[in-house]
Order: structure tokens, then C-alpha cells, then sequence
């Protein structure tokens, strides 16, 4: 910082442009958890030789926090040469590190902020140049972004979303809203899936992927997650038809501990039985491999809990995982289902998992249907269950209630009725 308050002064009266360079390594921790520590300090300090080694004898380097560094550039004659700059930093770091006869290989992001126009102090230059560094490890790692002056609003945003989140959350503002789940062969209503919305009062109603992506960085997801899973529970032992009701989960619930406590207390509270509640989860969740997420998942089943998998074949190996734990429901995600009658590749995808599904003995779910189309192809391949807008959106409870009132009395061939 000092070093940085020494550049602006200079700066300013020369008006000369000068850079700061956040670099942050991508996926640190999984070194450190993996090969231990004591690989990670020597990790550290390998990518401070390489800084180092990379940037002028004239600029400073400088490690912020456990996977941080900051560069800072003098004497910038146009944007190019800070590009240059991040860019041989970024090449400097990708080269593989030969670490206690271990290969080890990390990536990195840089967010860059330029004074003076990003700011002629260094209190605000670090804060932009971090904001830049947020914005490049999540629109695409591996690469860099320069400040915006949008993204101090979209940070303010952020942070008013967060401060709102948590006031809801105390007040239990937040509610299940249910997307029927249709059988293909009757065309009734097997099952719902709870999506959680957050009707705010100034607002109106917040898109999930505002306020989820927020609850799961803050880590408010534990808290957003248990209410949704104990309201859904509650509000479906009372419904007229016992259809079964799917809730999804995020990784971040397996890492507390406590899930499967959570659960528990919610079929008890609720009465409801655990064969008619379904978790979903993502391959996400099963990419860390982690004997606690599996015994989580093993010790859920065995109470009687359904286990599905949610947006089938996205992930990295989704076979492999099938092998791993024996789940209840294959869900396909949408994106194989758009557009499904005029797609042959994707018809080739959904026909393969429907198949996988049949001789795994699993059901088979297909996700976002919206067209008649669509819904033929997946009747004609054998699908089992199919959720989307062509059959409804998401509802509250007082509406699910009024749909499944309507089904237990209409008789099970009446089908036409209910699709």
C-alpha cells in the first residue's frame, strides 16, 4: 500500500498512468487438501518466483492473502501494455510446477484497475482491481478483465440483495413454489418440485438466479435451504393427493454436517412420510468425490428418502457416478430437451439416457418441456416423467392444492382431463 500511495503521488504530478494487477490462483484450496500444505506454501512460493521473474525490476509484487497476489505497473504508455503484462503473468503460471516429485497445475485470473481514471487512491484502485478480479474468475477463469465503472454498481447490488436476503430469511419470507411433474402414461401428476421465490416488498418478485448465486457465497444457502425443505415437507402432508415433492440441494448443505439432522427433523415436524420426499442433487456435488457426501446420501436413502440426480449429462462424468450411488431418478436437463423433434444429436442423447435409465431401473425425467414437439419425441423414446411450461409453471401451494384436489377425483384412465 505504501509502495502503491508512492506510484499515485508520483503519478499525479507527472501524469503518468500506472496499473494494479490482482492475480488470484484458481482452485488453491483443492492443492492444499489434497497434497497437503506443505506442497501449497511451496506452491506459493514458486508463483512468487514466477511473478517475480515475469513483471520489471521497477514494479512491485506483493501477496495479498493465501492465494492473492498484487502486481503494480509503472510508467504505462496505453492499455496494451498492462494486457501484455497480464497475459505473460498468466502464461508464467500456467507452466506445470514440480513440486516434492509431485506435477502440480494451477490456473490463475487477473483483474486490473488503471489509475487515474479507476481511481487516484489507493483504497479505491485495490477495491476496483478486486471487482475486476471477481468478475474474471466468474465469467471465465484463466483470463483477465479490466475495471468497469458498472461494476461498483452491480457490487452495491450485490450487497443490497445480500443485507435483503438476510431479513427475509430471519422472517421467513421465502416460499416453495411447486412445478408439476407428469407421467407420460397416465398423464397425471406424479410428483412436484419446490422452487423457491422471494416475493420482496419494494421489488416485487426476485429471480432465484439473483439471490441464489448470492446465498451460496455468503453461505446463507444452509439457512435459505433448511426453511424451503421444511415448509415444502410441511405444506405436501397436507395435500389431497399424496404425490411426492422434490427439493433440490446445493453442495455447499453436504459441507455443514448436519443435513441429514435437517431432514430428519423436517419429516418428523411435518409428518410426512419419507418416501414421498425426493432430493435433488447435481454432479456437482459428487465431483469431490468425498466419502461424507456419499454416507450423507447412503444414510438419506435408507430412510426411505428418493435420491435424483438434476441436470443429467452437463457434468464431467456422469457414468461413473451412476456406479458410485444407486439413485432413485435421472433428470435430463433441458438443454437436451430444447428443440428436441428437430435435433437429431440431441435425440441421440435423450434416446442413450432413457435407455440408461430402463436398464439401470431408474426413472427418467425430462426437464423444461414447453412445445408438443418435444413431448411427442420423449413419448416415443419411452420417457417416463416429463416437467416444463407446456404442462404449468411453477405454483404456490394454494394452486397445487386446487390441481391435485381436481386429480384424486377424476379416475386415473380420465387422463385427458388432467393433461
Amino acid at each position: 500500500r505504501q509502495r502503491l500511495d508512492e506510484v499515485l503521488a508520483h503519478s499525479r504530478r507527472g501524469g503518468e498512468k500506472a496499473g494494479i494487477l490482482f492475480l488470484g490462483l484458481d482452485n488453491f484450496k483443492s492443492i492444499n487438501d489434497t497434497l497437503g500444505h506443505g506442497i501449497g506454501d511451496k506452491l506459493l512460493r514458486g508463483v512468487a518466483r514466477r511473478l517475480r521473474s515475469t513483471v520489471r525490476e521497477e514494479d512491485a509484487v506483493a501477496r495479498l492473502n493465501s492465494d492473492e497476489f498484487a502486481i503494480i505497473q509503472t510508467g504505462i504508455n496505453r492499455p496494451e501494455d498492462v494486457v501484455l503484462l497480464a497475459r505473460r503473468l498468466l502464461q508464467a503460471i500456467s507452466e506445470p510446477f514440480l513440486l516434492d516429485g509431485h506435477s502440480v497445475v494451477i490456473g490463475a485470473s487477473v483483474g486490473i484497475a488503471m489509475a487515474p481514471s479507476d481511481g487516484d487512491d489507493s483504497e479505491r484502485l485495490m477495491k476496483n482491481a478486486d471487482m475486476a478480479l471477481s468478475r474474471a474468475k466468474n465469467d471465465s477463469r484463466g483470463t483477465f478483465s479490466f475495471f468497469e465503472a458498472g461494476m461498483d454498481a452491480r457490487a452495491q447490488t450485490r450487497r443490497k440483495i445480500e443485507l435483503d436476503l438476510r431479513a427475509a430469511l430471519q422472517g421467513d419470507l421465502l416460499r416453495p413454489h411447486y412445478q408439476p411433474l407428469i407421467d407420460l402414461k397416465s398423464g397425471r401428476i406424479t410428483g412436484v418440485e419446490a422452487l423457491v421465490r422471494w416475493q420482496h416488498p419494494e421489488r416485487g418478485m426476485i429471480s432465484p438466479g439473483d439471490f441464489i448465486p448470492v446465498a451460496e457465497d455468503t453461505g446463507l444457502i444452509n439457512v435459505l435451504g433448511a426453511q424451503i425443505l421444511r415448509r415444502a415437507c410441511m405444506e405436501a402432508a397436507a395435500w389431497p393427493d399424496p404425490v411426492r415433492v422434490a427439493v433440490n440441494l446445493s453442495p455447499l448443505q453436504f459441507r455443514v454436517g448436519n443435513l441429514l439432522s435437517i431432514v430428519m427433523d423436517a419429516l418428523k415436524q411435518s409428518g410426512l412420510p419419507a418416501r414421498r420426499l425426493e432430493l435433488e442433487i447435481t454432479e456437482t456435488l459428487l465431483l469431490e468425490k468425498s466419502s461424507q457426501v456419499l454416507a450423507t446420501l447412503h444414510a438419506l436413502r435408507a430412510l426411505g428418502v428418493r435420491i435424483s440426480m438434476d441436470d443429467f449429462g452437463t457434468g464431467y462424468s456422469s457414468l461413473s457416478y451412476l456406479r458410485s450411488f444407486p439413485f432413485d431418478k435421472i433428470k435430463i436437463d433441458q438443454s437436451f430437451v430444447r428443440d428436441l423433434g428437430a435435433n437429431r444429436d440431441a435425440q441421440a442423447i435423450v434416446r442413450a439416457i432413457i435407455s440408461l435409465g430402463v436398464g439401470l431401473g431408474v426413472t427418467i425425467t425430462a426437464e423444461g418441456v414447453e412445445t408438443e414437439d418435444e413431448l411427442a419425441c420423449l413419448r416415443a423414446e419411452g420417457c417416463h416423467e416429463a416437467q416444463g411450461y407446456l404442462f404449468s409453471r411453477a405454483r404456490p401451494n394454494v394452486e397445487i392444492v386446487e390441481l391435485l384436489r381436481a386429480q384424486s377425483i377424476v379416475p386415473e384412465a380420465d387422463e385427458a382431463q388432467v393433461a
